[in-house]
């Protein structure tokens, strides 16, 4: 991309004069990463490329480079110097080529996607120059959206670095953590154990305003049961990703839409599959939905919560055209009984 000249003048800044790139470790090969790959190959001919077998196949098939690579297996050693480099296999974090390295004379762990997260680094690259509490959202965000469906193989990887003492983990998204880098190993060990915090996400796709209010009622329910963070989110105006971020964290998910030409409205449709696909379970969840002249939308949503295997918190409510007092006092008595869920 535009930002590979940058690089290269970055990298021929940091070599002693007349010295050339031996090694590049590909801790990982999606194109985010690896794109310049076959330019730095040609900047330095003679640079070995290192990975393990499963990037080998990767290198060839998006880069075509088959020459001059070093094949490591895991717990495998390199010494380059003054600096010996140990790679630990990590698959399916989030690829199945997926390794992270360690320099074992500075404990510095090149990690991957691995305790990575979202948001631009304004100016600071370290956890003690930034604000790490707003990036610890975008980290979420990251590991709910891109890794929390790998969440067992982050456990696995885990277990891998038990006994490794890490100093310093360079992720390759997110910031640098050398002041406390316990806390992103914190974070990722709790999110992908699935644990979850008390609250509730409450997630409506309205048409006209109909299901709004009964998403209203349900939320009032909430709070007067005592839940202290309700988040609440319109799927047609709120990314996805924000979304699933809070579905991760919390663990109450109440879902409510309008019905859309005899099916479930699109945007929470797509919701709906983004849940399945990253796996998630330990929640409660309640659903509710309204319809005016054919119902499709509640079928679909109850679809979901009893394929989710997750526990199912009634009542079920369902409102023709504008909801009536009856279906609001419903929608509140489901915000009392998932308060009540959550904190039991």
């Amino acid at each position: 991309g535009p930002f590979f000249s940058a690089y290269l003048d970055k990298i021929k800044s940091l070599l002693p004069a007349g010295k050339k790139v031996d090694y590049l470790v590909v801790n990982h090969m999606e194109p985010d990463h690896s794109g310049s790959i076959k330019v730095l190959k040609e900047a330095f001919p003679d640079m070995s490329v290192v990975g393990n077998e499963k990037t080998m196949d990767m290198l060839n098939a998006f880069y075509g480079v088959t020459d001059n690579v070093v094949r490591v297996e895991d717990g495998e050693e390199l010494n380059i110097g003054s600096k010996t480099l140990r790679f630990f296999m990590t698959p399916m974090v989030h690829w199945p080529e997926t390794m992270m390295t360690l320099e074992k004379t500075t404990g510095v762990l090149f990690s991957g996607d691995a305790f990575g997260g979202f948001g631009a680094l304004n100016g600071g690259i370290f956890d003690d120059e930034v604000d790490v509490d707003f990036f610890e959202d975008e980290v979420l965000r990251y590991f709910s959206n891109i890794v929390g469906r790998y969440s067992a193989m982050v456990q696995k990887a885990f277990e891998k670095l038990r006994g490794v003492d890490i100093k310093v983990i360079c992720a390759t998204h997110g910031p640098v953590w050398r002041k406390n880098p316990s806390r992103i190993l914190d974070l990722y060990d709790r999110w992908s154990r699935q644990e979850t915090e008390e609250g509730v996400v409450l997630v409506y796709g309205s048409m006209y305003g109909n299901t709004q209010k009964m998403m209203e009622a349900v939320a009032s329910g909430l709070v007067e049961g005592g839940v202290e963070k309700v988040r609440v989110h319109n799927i047609s105006t709120t990314h996805i990703s924000f979304i699933i971020r809070d579905i991760w964290r919390y663990r109450g998910l109440v879902m409510g839409s309008c019905t859309y030409n005899m099916e479930l409205f699109p945007p929470m449709k797509q919701l709906v599959s983004a849940i399945e696909n990253r796996m998630m379970k330990n929640r409660k969840i309640g659903v509710f939905g309204s319809y005016t002249w054919s119902g499709g939308a509640l079928k679909e949503l109850q679809q979901f919560a009893s394929r989710s295997k997750c526990d199912q918190v009634g009542p079920v409510i369902e409102s023709k055209s504008c909801p009536t007092q009856e279906d609001l006092d419903k929608c509140v008595e489901l915000g009392l009984n998932m308060a009540t869920a959550i904190k039991s």
